[in-house]
């Protein structure tokens, strides 16, 4: 009988060891020699099974309570080097914010080993015996302070990724073997390889069709991109139409006639949508990739909140300037606040998009044509002959220069409320 494994359980199954070809002696003799030589091997980052047999009469079956008293015959150590690229992915998902963490069954000095080779210096490390001797309230105080997690059972692997969890952490967990299943699972993203077993692709949440830390890092930055290009439409869309909605309430209550008609209201909602399509496509602050973010509706709702209201002062401004300047003149009062309203909507997409002054933080093409496309088509629409079926006339340049002005502070007294907002509000 021939058997492999992991050193430590089989050296434990052993009572003799060949020295010589042929000469076998007691194990006790020879026992820290061969202690030593595992240790050796594993500092230096080898992988190290123990190889051992024992002559037994020939048999159909063989069970695992006949693997004593066998004989220790050597090692069989294997070296996986780390990619070349790998300190480098590790650093950057450093700046990314992202702790890595190693969890393996090799013992500790290879795991010692490994974590230099990728650059993590630390050696605080925590293995599966001492894990056992730890409850699971303690095993997530200690988590975020361990970088190394040896000797781990299949089992364990679970249970270190629900303390860290715990902890307060969001996890993600790459595996690509039978045993990492439960992990995978337990995880907020489970991440498997296109090679790994199929227990663990279908565990995983998504799949690496290569098996590189480089592409984790790319995936988080386009998952941060596309995160934060949400939270731009959500803050647009929900200051917009809470802005919106007072507005129209306000209007309705104190003048004769409708501040819009209906289908004048259906081309202001079809003209704002434009750019707000193409926010998908728009570049983000390094600064937003940076540093991972969580939503928080308490933040959306404050932000809806005062930029909705500042929006609403503007319109009711708006209001003012036009009964003033066009009194009795309904059908270019309607023109004046569909102009006011389309133009300005369109415009503050640039400022609430960064937190950066709009001027300093370039936004992507296609947000910036649609934007200026959106101005023109609708400051130039109520000179179409299209203009008559929707109700609109023309508005003389005095009143185009008026409205022209009025989303001119509209524009930056969004941006100075924005740099106070942010001040007083973490997000």
């Amino acid at each position: 009988m021939i058997t492999k494994g992991a050193f430590p359980n089989i050296f434990e199954a052993c009572s003799f060891a060949e020295v010589e070809p042929g000469k076998v002696e007691d194990i006790s003799k020879i026992k820290e020699q061969i202690e030593k030589q595992f240790e050796e091997f594993s500092q230096k980052g080898l992988r190290t099974l123990g190889l051992a047999y024992k002559d037994m009469d020939q048999q159909k079956t063989i069970k695992k309570e006949q693997e004593t008293e066998m004989t220790f015959l050597g090692f069989l150590a294997f070296f996986d080097p780390p990619k070349q690229d790998i300190l480098k992915t590790v650093e950057d998902m450093e700046k990314l914010g992202i702790s890595l963490k190693i969890i393996t069954g090799d013992n500790k000095f290879v795991a010692i080993s490994i974590s230099k080779d990728v650059g993590l210096e630390s050696t605080r490390v925590l293995t599966g015996s001492e894990i056992n001797q730890i409850d699971k309230e303690a095993l997530v105080q200690k988590v975020n302070d361990i970088d190394l997690f040896a000797e781990i059972e299949p089992d364990q692997k679970e249970h270190i990724i629900e303390a860290f969890k715990k902890a307060g952490k969001v996890v993600g967990y790459l595996g690509d073997g039978i045993n990492d299943a439960s992990a995978l699972h337990a995880a907020d993203v489970g991440i498997s390889v296109d090679s790994a077993a199929d227990v663990a692709k279908e565990a995983a949440d998504i799949v690496l069709m290569e098996k590189s830390l480089e592409a984790l890092v790319e995936g988080v930055k386009g998952g941060r991109k596309t995160f934060a290009n949400t939270l731009k439409y959500v803050f647009m869309a929900t200051s917009a139409n809470f802005g919106n909605m007072f507005s129209m309430a306000g209007a309705s209550l104190f003048l004769p006639f409708l501040p819009l008609l209906p289908t004048q209201i259906l081309l202001t909602n079809l003209l704002t949508d434009f750019p707000e399509m193409t926010i998908a496509t728009d570049s983000v602050d390094k600064e937003m990739v940076q540093v991972p973010r969580r939503w928080d509706i308490n933040f959306i709702r404050k932000f809806m909140v005062v930029f909705g209201i500042t929006s609403s002062l503007f319109d009711y401004m708006t209001f003012g300037v036009l009964l003033f300047v066009l009194p009795g003149m309904i059908e270019q009062f309607r023109t004046g606040w569909f102009t006011e309203s389309v133009i300005s909507a369109s415009m503050i997409v640039l400022v609430i998009r960064s937190r950066k002054p709009f001027f300093k933080s370039k936004p992507g093409k296609y947000l910036l044509i649609t934007t200026l496309l959106t101005a023109a088509v609708t400051l130039l629409f109520p000179f179409t002959p299209f203009a008559g079926p929707f109700g609109f006339k023309p508005l003389p340049i005095s009143v185009i220069i008026i409205i022209a002005a009025i989303i001119g502070i509209y524009v930056i007294t969004a941006e100075l409320i924005k740099r106070i907002f942010y001040k007083k509000i973490k997000f």
